[in-house]
This record gives C-alpha cells, structure tokens and sequence, in this order.
C-alpha cells in the first residue's frame, strides 16, 4: 500500500542495534549503506537530523569490554571514549558524499530552559539552511540521570528533537521490522501496519532492552505519542532493512506508522517535553472540569508533591495518573497552604494578591 506522507524535515534516530554489532563494535559497512541513502534523500531536497546512538557501545569495544557496565561512570567513561569514534566514523563516511556534519550533544535540561530550548531550536534550523546534517547524541558523560532507561536508548530524544523543529517525519530505526501486537519471536505476533492512536492497548506492547542498547519498543511508542502530537508522522522500521530509508521517504509500506495529530502550539510543545518540578494531585470533578475547558482552582487540588517555584512546570495527576501539565502560577508552598480551599478561606490566607487559578489556560496541555 502507498503511503502519502511529504516530509521536508525529517528526523532519523538509529538505535544502538542498528549501528552497532554483537559484540558493541560499530557497523561500518551499515552506516556506509544507511548514510548512501541518506545522501540520496537530500538530493531529492529533504532536510535529515540524526539521532544517533552507540557511543557507549564503541566505547566498549575500544576498552575490550565484552557486556555492557552496570554502574553509570562507567558508562559514562565508555561514552566518553566511543563519541569521538563515533563521530569520526560518520564524518568519513559523509564526506565521501560532500556533506558536511555537525555534532550536538544534548541532555534533558537543554529542552526544560525556556531559553536554550529556543537557541537550540535556532542553531538546528540555521544548520540545515547550510546544507549540514546535524548528528545528536545524549551527552552521557555528564547526563547522570538521562543515562539509564528514562530516556530509552535515545528514542525520546529524538522525538524532543522532532518536536523542537517542527519535523514532518520522525523515523525511528530498530532491529525488527516495526510494532508487532505481541512479541516478535511469537509465531502468531502480527506487525501493526498503522497506528491511528496510542491508546491503552497500544501502551501495553512493550519489549525488553537488550544488553547494548536501553529502549524497547515501549520507550518508541511513548516517543512517537510525543511526536504525534507535534504533528509529525512516526515510523519504526528495521535499520538493517535493504535500502529502508528510500523505500519510507517513497512512501512505500515499510514498518509501523503512527499518523499525527492536531499539531500543538510551540509553547504547548515545550511545555509537554520540558523536565517536571513536582505534581499537583486533583480529584476526579477538578479533572472533568479541566476537560470541560474550565480553570483549575485550589479547590480541587488534594496533594502537592515537590517543591516548585511560581512558573515552573508541573505534572497534575488524578487518582495516581499523569494527565496534564502546566506552569503554574503558585509556588509549592503556596499552593500547599490553599489546597481544598475556597476564594473565601484562600482570601483570609493571602488577601486580594492570591490567584484564583493555579494557571492560565494557555499554559496547559493534556498529555
């Protein structure tokens, strides 16, 4: 089935299993074969970012280390020596096609900084009116908390990144051939050819990490959810597919696609990604209230958890679940002390100076 999808900015993360071999080394000979098509796409006029993964895996092999470390420094040393391997690896290989490349190492707090978050946003686009393919990876070195599964072998980084920039498409690339409705080594497992939404079915497929890499198939479907609702289109193939890149760009049925949804506003988007200072716990009517289009007031609020300050981003969570965030227009302590209360009792509390909604609308987004 042809697909019709025509993406002028597209974003393609290769997943550790894909770059890398068994024993951790890199595959040369794939990066060669994934990069030629590559250079096939931007001759057609597309714009590519890279999100790549394998630097702790090449640290391995360069350290003669036949499973991955457990604890994080070392982790962070092999990272440390498998980057520049890495990127030497994907500068040869892209200068024999004349393409010039750039190296961005990021980490979760470069997304949550209102003001990075914009100049990162910037330096991508002005890089690709330059013609050069900007390369990403996690800065594992000094990303203590990122390093382990929260961030899922870089598979929400790339849907951060695809986010940022407004991408048309994010291709996530992995060792099978896409989202199957059961494990793959079943038999009887079926390959989802089409996600229209990421409901509580589709949540419950997940697979495990393999001894390289961190992301299963669970960390690539909350990714593409986030891509989703960027608006971009998602698709999870396999990496070591011949010629899969061309045959995703001509829309030929490759993999599982999730196709997006309304495309939320820039601020929405940051606000969607960005790292969380603490939760507000609402009850059931405050939540249908906020579903209904209506404010949120202290009211409804059952539970502070955290501290944070007046306009930082919070989670808020009914009976146990994330379903919102927003910034917020109390501090922690605030808040704590106007919980359950009415405008009268909080009017006693801080006098005419009190906000009557914990925050403006616009500054809400449901996830």
């Amino acid at each position: 089935m042809k697909r019709n999808i025509n993406s002028k900015k597209n974003v393609i993360k290769i997943g550790t299993n894909v770059i890398t071999n068994e024993e951790g080394a890199l595959n040369l000979n794939l990066m060669r074969k994934l990069i030629a098509q590559i250079a096939k796409i931007r001759d057609k006029g597309k714009d590519i970012l890279i999100i790549t993964s394998g630097a702790i895996g090449a640290g391995m092999q360069e350290l003669h280390l036949k499973a991955r470390p457990r604890d994080v420094i070392a982790r962070q040393v092999c990272a440390a020596i498998g980057q520049s391997i890495l990127m030497t690896s994907y500068q040869s290989l892209f200068n024999k096609h004349n393409i010039k490349v750039a190296q961005i190492l990021l980490t979760y707090n470069d997304f949550s900084n209102r003001k990075t978050y914009l100049n990162l946003r910037n330096s991508l686009n002005n890089l690709l009116k330059l013609g050069v393919v900007p390369i990403i990876n996690e800065n594992d070195p000094i990303s203590i908390n990122e390093i382990g599964p929260s961030f899922g072998d870089n598979d929400m980084l790339s849907s951060m990144v695809a986010s940022e920039i407004e991408a048309d498409l994010l291709i996530i690339l992995t060792n099978v051939e896409g989202l199957f409705d059961r494990n793959p080594k079943d038999r009887k497992a079926k390959l989802l050819r089409e996600v229209f939404e990421i409901d509580k079915n589709i949540e419950k497929i997940s697979g495990k990490a393999s001894h390289l890499g961190l992301g299963g198939m669970q960390t690539k479907v909350k990714a593409a959810k986030m891509a989703m609702q960027s608006g971009a289109y998602v698709i999870i193939a396999n990496g070591k597919a011949n010629n899969v890149l061309l045959n995703i760009i001509d829309n030929k049925e490759v993999g599982t696609i999730f196709y997006p949804k309304q495309k939320l506003s820039n601020k929405k988007r940051w606000i969607m990604q960005s790292k969380s200072n603490g939760k507000i716990c609402i009850d059931k009517g405050a939540k249908e209230s906020l579903l209904n289009g209506k404010n949120l007031l202290p009211a409804g609020v059952t539970n502070v958890e955290g501290q944070f300050n007046l306009g930082d981003i919070v989670d808020i969570i009914c009976e146990g679940n994330l379903f919102a965030r927003c910034i917020c227009d109390y501090s922690s302590i605030d808040l704590d002390k106007v919980k359950g209360k009415n405008s009268k009792d909080i009017l006693k509390i801080f006098g005419n100076s009190f906000h009557k909604n914990i925050f403006k609308r616009e500054n809400l987004v449901f996830v």
